[in-house]
C-alpha cells in the first residue's frame, strides 16, 4: 500500500510512560536516530525523582521530549505536536500541554478501571471519543494496544507475559520511527550490544521494533508519513551530546591542554552524578575520580590536589554547594584552582531533584563567610558546556582560584548535535609552577603576585626551596605568615577582590544580538535561557519588531563592556528561572531598571510566553501596538 509523505520543517515528539516504561531509552534512540539522519535537535527528559514512583499515578509519570527540524533550532519546544501515552496518568499528565490537533498515540492495554482510578479519571476518555464534549475531541487520537501486540510479536522467545510487555517501548519506537522515516540501523545495532549476553531479550526488542515499523507501513491507522529534512550545519564532524557529558569532555580537555593529572573528588548528587560516571573512563587521558563519602570529603580531597599540582574538580548541586562552603573559603585564602560544578536543580534543600532550575547564582556569589570573592561561568547550551569547562579551567589555573561553573539540570541532561573541535582551536592553558629555587635565593614568598593577573605562585609540595605555610588563617602580604594585622587583613580583602576583577581583562567583548542596530528593548540572560530568550526573541523579530539579546557567560566578573551596553537601551528584560537573581546584581552593579522574566516551575522557560513578555516591553519603549502569535500555538524556530 502506498502512502502519502507529507513534508514538515520540525516536529516535537513526547514519549510518556511509567517510570518504568522505559520513555527515557525510547527518547534517547529516536534522538539518535535523528542525529545520524541529520536533523538539528534539542531534548528534553523529565522523570521523577523517586527511584521507583508510585506506578500508574501522575507522580510517576516519566517523559521525554524531542523538538527535530530542517532548520535551526534552541529549545525543546513548547508544546508537543505528538504524544506517546502510555497509560492513563501519562495521558492526563501531558494532555493540557497539547495545541490543538495535536497527534496522541494512547497504548489501550493498560486502561483497566485501577489504573483509570489512580491517574484520577471518573471514566475512561477513550470511550468517549467522537462524543460532543470529549476532553479528547480536539486532539486526533490513535487508540492502539501496544502491550498486547508486543506481547503476540515476541511470543516466539518463549518471555514471561510481563517481560514480553517490557519491550512495548521498542514497537512505539518502530512506529514513531516509521512515521518520521528515521534511520532504524543504528537502534537495531544498539540493541544488539545492549542485551548481546541475553539473546532472548535482544532478539525479542528488535522483533518488537521491526513489529512497530511494520505496524505503520501496513495498518490503514496511519495514512501517512512525515518527512522533516536534514538541518544545514557547518562543516565539521557531529555528534550528540548531552550536557553532563560536554562538561566531562571539557574537564579532560583542560587536563590535556594544561598537561595537568585531573583530579575529581566527587559525592554522587543529581544531576551531576554522571560528570562523575563518565571521567571514572578516562584514566588513559591521566582523570583521577574519587567518590567520597559525603560533599565536604569530596572538595577536601579536590583541594588536596590543587596544592599537589593537579587540575582538581569537584562536581554537586545546590544542597551539596550549602556544605562545600567552608572549604571554597579555605581555597580562596589559599589561593589554590579548583573548579567547583554545580549542576543547578529545584530547591530549597531536597526540593525538586530531577526538574531544573537556576537559582544558585547567590549562592554562587555570596555563599561563604568573610569577603570571599570567587568566579562564576556558566553554559548556555548543552555543547556549550564542554567550552564553559575549558573557561573554568584557564581561570581557576591562571588566576589561582576557585571557580564556579554553573550548569543545571536542563542542560545536563538535554542534549543537542555538537560539532567536535580541532584540537587547534583548543586554548593552551599555562600552569607556570613556581621554580625550584636554590640554597642562596632569596627566601620563597608564597603570596607575591604575578603583576598581570595577581596570581601568586602556584609551589608544588616536595619543591626544592618552596617550603611555605598554608591554611585557613589570613596571610601576611607577600611571605604569607599568619597575620592579624588589621592593616595587613584590609590589604589581602581587597588584594582577592582585585585578583577577580583582573579576570574581567582577559574577557573578549561581548556579542550583542541586534541585527537593526534600532532596538529600544535589550534582552539579557544566563546560563540555559539562551535557548527559550533566543527563540522568543526570533517571534518578536518575525512579527517586524526589533528587539536586541546579549546573554552572559561570565557572571562574577562582569564583562567590562556590560556596563556601555546595558546604558545603550531604553529596557531591559532578565528572564531567568528564579526570583530575579541576575537582574538584582545588574541592578546593584549598574544602576539600571532591570525587569525581570521570572518562573521557578522546575521547567524550561517556554519561548512564546517569554515573546509575549518581550512584545509587551517593546510596545511600551516604543509606543507601538505589539500582536504576537498567541501564547497557546505551538513555537516556531524560524
Amino acid at each position: 500500500m502506498s502512502k502519502q509523505v507529507k513534508q514538515l520543517d520540525r516536529v516535537i515528539i513526547r514519549f510518556a510512560g511509567d517510570s518504568g516504561d522505559g520513555m527515557q531509552l525510547t527518547g534517547d534512540r529516536f534522538t539518535q536516530e535523528s542525529a545520524v539522519f541529520g536533523n538539528d535537535l534539542v531534548t528534553l527528559p523529565n522523570f521523577p525523582a523517586e527511584i521507583r514512583a508510585p506506578q500508574g499515578t501522575i507522580p510517576g509519570v516519566s517523559s521525554f521530549q524531542v523538538h527535530f527540524a530542517d532548520h535551526d533550532i534552541l529549545t525543546a519546544g513548547d508544546a508537543p505536536d505528538v504524544l506517546v501515552a502510555m497509560n492513563p496518568a501519562a495521558l492526563k499528565a501531558n494532555l493540557g500541554d497539547l495545541p490543538k490537533g495535536a497527534t496522541i498515540i494512547v497504548d489501550t492495554h493498560d486502561f483497566s478501571a485501577r489504573n483509570l482510578q489512580k491517574a484520577g479519571y471518573e471514566a475512561n476518555p477513550l470511550d468517549s471519543l467522537g462524543d460532543a464534549g470529549s476532553i479528547l475531541g480536539e486532539f486526533a487520537v490513535h487508540p492502539i494496544d501496544l502491550t498486547g501486540m508486543t506481547v503476540e510479536a515476541v511470543k516466539e522467545f518463549g518471555l514471561s507475559r510481563k517481560d514480553a510487555a517490557r519491550a512495548k517501548n521498542m514497537f512505539a519506537l518502530g512506529l514513531l520511527s516509521w512515521m518520521y522515516g528515521r534511520p532504524t540501523e543504528p537502534t537495531e545495532a544498539f540493541l544488539s550490544k545492549r542485551f548481546a549476553k541475553v539473546p532472548d531479550i535482544r532478539d525479542a526488542n528488535i522483533t518488537a521494533f521491526k513489529s512497530g515499523w511494520n505496524f505503520g507501513e501496513t495498518t490503514e491507522t496511519f495514512a501517512v508519513q512525515y518527512e522533516v529534512k536534514p538541518a544545514p550545519m557547518a562543516p565539521g564532524t557531529y555528534r550528540n551530546i548531552t550536557g553532563n557529558l560536554a562538561l566531562a569532555y571539557g574537564l579532560v580537555a583542560a587536563g590535556v591542554q594544561s598537561e595537568l593529572p585531573v583530579f575529581l573528588g566527587s559525592y554522587p548528587i543529581t544531576p551531576a552524578s554522571d560528570i562523575l560516571h563518565e571521567l571514572s573512563k578516562h584514566k588513559a587521558f591521566g582523570v583521577t575520580t574519587f567518590q567520597a563519602e559525603d560533599e565536604i570529603a569530596g572538595i577536601g580531597s579536590a583541594l588536596g590536589a590543587a596544592f599537589a599540582g593537579q587540575l582538581a574538580v569537584t562536581t554537586t548541586s545546590g544542597p551539596g554547594v550549602a556544605l562545600k562552603s567552608e572549604t571554597i573559603g579555605l581555597a580562596v585564602m589559599t589561593e589554590l584552582p579548583l573548579v567547583i560544578v554545580n549542576v543547578q536543580r529545584g530547591g530549597p534543600s531536597t526540593g525538586l531533584p530531577t526538574k531544573t532550575e537556576q537559582a544558585d547564582l547567590l549562592q554562587a556569589m555570596f555563599g561563604r563567610n568573610g569577603e570571599a570573592p570567587v568566579p562564576v561561568v556558566a553554559p548556555q547550551s548543552p555543547g556549550d558546556c564542554f567550552d564553559a569547562a575549558l573557561e573554568a579551567a584557564r581561570i581557576a589555573v591562571t588566576y589561582r582560584t576557585p571557580v564556579f561553573l554553573l550548569s543545571d539540570g536542563y542542560l545536563a541532561n538535554g542534549s543537542e548535535p555538537w560539532r567536535i573541535p580541532e584540537l587547534s582551536e583548543l586554548p593552551v592553558i599555562e600552569p607556570g609552577f613556581a621554580a625550584p629555587r636554590e640554597q642562596d635565593d632569596a627566601a620563597f614568598r608564597p603570596y607575591d603576585r604575578d603583576p598581570e593577573t595577581l596570581a601568586r605562585p602556584w609551589a608544588i609540595p616536595g619543591t626544592p626551596g618552596l617550603e611555605h605555610r598554608i591554611g585557613g588563617l589570613e596571610k601576611g602580604d607577600g611571605h604569607g605568615n599568619i597575620s592579624y594585622d588589621p592593616a595587613n587583613h584590609d590589604l589581602m580583602v581587597r588584594t582577592r577582590q582585585a585578583k577577580i576583577d583582573r579576570i574581567a581583562e582577559s574577557l573578549p567583548p561581548l556579542v550583542v544580538d541586534d541585527p537593526s542596530g534600532e532596538a529600544k528593548v535589550l534582552v539579557i540572560g544566563w546560563g540555559s535561557t539562551y535557548g527559550p530568550i533566543g527563540a522568543g526573541v526570533r517571534r518578536v523579530r518575525k512579527a517586524g519588531f526589533n528587539v536586541a539579546q546579549v546573554h552572559l557567560r561570565h557572571l562574577n566578573p562582569f564583562p567590562k563592556d556590560l556596563g556601555e551596553i546595558l546604558k545603550g537601551y531604553d529596557k531591559v528584560l532578565v528572564p531567568e528561572m528564579n526570583l530575579g537573581q541576575l537582574s538584582m546584581l545588574l541592578r546593584a552593579k549598574y544602576l539600571v531598571d532591570a525587569q525581570g522574566y521570572n518562573q521557578v516551575r522546575g521547567l524550561p522557560l517556554k519561548a512564546a510566553d517569554l515573546a509575549q513578555a518581550i512584545g509587551e516591553l517593546v510596545a511600551q519603549a516604543e509606543g507601538v501596538t505589539v500582536d504576537l502569535t498567541p501564547a497557546t500555538e505551538k513555537e516556531s524556530a524560524r
